[in-house]
């Protein structure tokens, strides 16, 4: 979907897609900072997120993954390969992350979460970055 829609999108959104990227992930890893810094009791489970907050978080997750997709659409690669290979690495380390979560998330839930939004922001840092300045 991705690539479809970065193929028809690309030539409206390349030109800011890494400021929107960076906003969107400043803003939900800063939200996250502040959610673990403020929770009392520190062995308390980090709080559910909203459907709202999830898909902010793809949505922002993923604008960059666009610019690649425009990318393989333009080199002319296959795209059900590359699409099964990512598609499968993702389940392999989402589902590891879930598991082991489950068992570290008591412990270290506000620490984690914590981090968390910190990795958001340098992601969002380092598209905006490759974006800025190695372009």
């Amino acid at each position: 979907m991705g690539w479809a829609a970065g193929l028809a999108a690309s030539s409206y959104i390349t030109a800011m897609d890494h400021w929107i990227a960076f906003a969107l992930l400043l803003a939900i890893g800063a939200k996250m900072i502040w959610e673990s810094a403020r929770r009392p009791g520190a062995l308390r489970n980090p709080e559910r997120h909203s459907l709202k907050i999830l898909v902010a978080t793809a949505i922002g997750t993923s604008i960059d993954a666009m610019a690649v997709g425009v990318t393989l659409a333009f080199i002319d690669a296959d795209i059900v390969v590359t699409a099964f290979a990512i598609g499968c690495a993702t389940l392999l380390m989402a589902t590891s992350g879930i598991l082991i979560g489950r068992f570290i998330g008591e412990k270290f839930g506000r620490i984690a979460e914590a981090i968390g939004g910190s990795g958001l922001i340098v992601i969002g840092a380092k598209i905006l970055v490759e974006h800025t300045l190695i372009s």
